[in-house]
């Protein structure tokens, strides 16, 4: 049984991946599709899996460390390794007219990209600021949701404003696109909410109760995998990074927030070494992709060594 519901949640990511890529030519596209559509794909299960273990009581600490172990992991990681593969050049040199024309939207891309990785450091940093006391309570959960909806609300209207630019509207296929992607999230919030069932009742050995957090962030980090490397391979490093970056922003600050609108939420012991991870690897793709507009491959090494 757990293996069945473990292919559901695999067969769920999958399935809300594929519209998600129809959804590239509704009107929805580089860089804000990749901040605004794939964070609520790749990370439905951390945003289920605040909400099952809030509505069921389960530890705070353990929806820490989930959102912990995927932040890394996407930040290290599903960065590294495309990287090593098939390079992560953002601004690539042009040479005819027509790269030329196309260097224009590559730099409106790293100056969007450059955005969401600095708002890495303002939720990361807002979350440590916040926690300072030991735990996340109610008020503390009012104010990520609050910081989340604002970034979510500013990435909308910048959607309407570049359509209104091109002229562009949105297909007629989306509602279709947002109707299977729902009937994903619900497939995810089932095998999430009987895989934790399950685990919980099992206290000994790695695979139990106490490792939910590791357990359930690996497991939850493979739809990012799959996005990482497939755009990767299709020679979009935008998306890559911004589908890595704003998973990351589903995590933190929201499923924190969530879950501390439950009850209050006490830290793992290695929340501050977690946080300066988070905010170091932030400030080092910060300045490569700022100062050469991309990540030189022997980073893609550091940054997977790191991981290690």
């Amino acid at each position: 049984a757990p293996w069945c519901f473990l292919g559901l949640f695999i067969a769920a990511s999958f399935l809300m991946i594929w519209r998600l890529e129809a959804m590239t030519e509704s009107g929805v596209e580089g860089t804000v599709l990749g901040t605004l559509v794939m964070p609520y794909c790749s990370g439905m299960g951390n945003l289920i899996f605040a909400f099952v273990l809030g509505a069921k009581g389960g530890p705070g600490a353990e929806v820490v460390t989930n959102s912990l172990v995927n932040n890394v992991t996407n930040m290290t990681l599903l960065i590294g390794l495309p990287t090593i593969l098939w390079g992560m050049n953002v601004l690539p040199g042009a040479k005819s007219k027509k790269q030329k024309s196309d260097n224009k939207e590559h730099q409106i891309n790293r100056l969007s990209l450059l955005m969401t990785l600095t708002a890495v450091l303002f939720f990361t940093g807002a979350v440590w600021a916040l926690a300072r006391k030991g735990k996340l309570d109610f008020g503390d959960g009012l104010v990520l949701v609050g910081l989340f909806l604002f970034w979510q609300c500013f990435h909308v209207f910048d959607v309407l404003k570049s359509n209104v630019r091109q002229n562009k509207s949105f297909s007629w296929m989306l509602p279709f696109d947002l109707a299977v992607l729902a009937i994903g999230a619900y497939a995810i919030y089932l095998s999430t909410d009987w895989l934790v069932d399950w685990l919980s009742g099992i206290h000994s050995g790695f695979i139990s109760v106490k490792h939910l957090g590791w357990l359930s962030g690996w497991l939850m980090v493979l739809p990012n995998g799959i996005l990482a490397f497939y755009y990767a391979w299709r020679g979009k490093p935008e998306v890559v990074y911004t589908s890595q970056v704003g998973d990351g922003h589903v995590s933190i600050p929201l499923c924190l927030g969530i879950y501390a609108l439950y009850r209050p939420m006490q830290l793992p012991p290695f929340f501050q070494t977690g946080i300066v991870i988070l905010m170091g690897a932030a400030v080092l793709h910060i300045l490569f992709v700022g100062i050469f507009g991309r990540l030189p491959r022997f980073m893609g090494w550091v940054l997977t060594a790191a991981y290690v």
